[in-house]
């Protein structure tokens, strides 16, 4: 695996939104029982706080798929004595956009959507660009549910929706430079068609040894790939869209 550090893609503004996301991202955690810093040891009282936590503002795929709440496993019942909460399936979806499971989980999606999230917003302009994270983020969701319709465990993470600004990334800037560790240690200079391909490749892998042993893992693999592909149709759009308005603009010259 290759952890990327840097871009050489320019930008022309700010990536205010970029930034935004991540400060959301981070003091939601630091907020949230998931922050170990939060609690002084490592009780039943904080095991029950996360786990009860991750289910009322995650997404279940089954709540997803029947646009209903489920209630909470009975192990759980049995163990945490849970107060009783109303949520919204749908909007799960997003909230879970911004939840983290532990510091590692949380430092490896915002250096992601650091690297290549800037030049994505630079591309798309700041509002475009938050609705495509999101829609992005929604789409790693339900796809995941639809994978996975009757599964109870709650999604949370922002990594289907950073995914799909990697995808947008290898889409709109195939040619631009990434400094990357490779092998968590090495620095190379690679083109970033290098680091984001590898990025789905693993993420296929993983699915398809998941199938293989029929076994689910507790990352959300289809979901990074549900998100990844939304992000390369977007990309392919906004490409697309752009040679439009340049061959526009090349007409109106003559």
């Amino acid at each position: 695996m290759a952890l990327p550090l840097y871009d050489n893609q320019p930008t022309r503004r700010a990536p205010l939104v970029t930034y935004l996301l991540i400060a959301i991202n981070v003091v939601v955690f630091l907020l949230s029982p998931m922050a170990g810093a939060v609690w002084t040891e490592d009780t039943q009282a904080r095991k029950c706080e996360q786990v009860t936590f991750t289910y009322e503002y995650g997404a279940v795929p089954k709540e997803l798929t029947t646009n209903d709440q489920q209630p909470l496993p009975g192990d759980v019942l049995a163990e945490c004595h849970r107060r009783p909460y109303q949520k919204s399936p749908w909007l799960s979806a997003l909230t879970s956009m911004f939840l983290h499971a532990n510091w590692l989980h949380l430092l490896g999606n915002m250096v992601y959507l650091f690297v290549f999230g800037q030049a994505t917003e630079d591309r798309l302009g700041r509002w475009p660009y938050l609705l495509f994270y999101l829609v992005c983020g929604y789409v790693a969701a339900y796809g995941f549910a639809i994978t996975y319709p009757d599964s109870a465990v709650p999604l949370i993470g922002a990594s289907g929706a950073i995914a799909g600004v990697l995808g947008s990334h290898l889409i709109m800037y195939p040619r631009s430079k990434t400094i990357a560790l490779v092998l968590s240690i090495l620095p190379f200079r690679l083109p970033a068609w290098v680091v984001l391909g590898q990025f789905f490749i693993f993420q296929w892998l993983a699915v398809a040894s998941q199938v293989a042993t029929e076994k689910q893992s507790g990352t959300a693999y289809v979901a990074h790939i549900f998100g990844f592909v939304a992000g390369l149709g977007f990309g392919l759009l906004s490409r697309h869209s752009r040679a439009g308005r340049r061959a526009a603009a090349l007409a109106g010259w003559r």
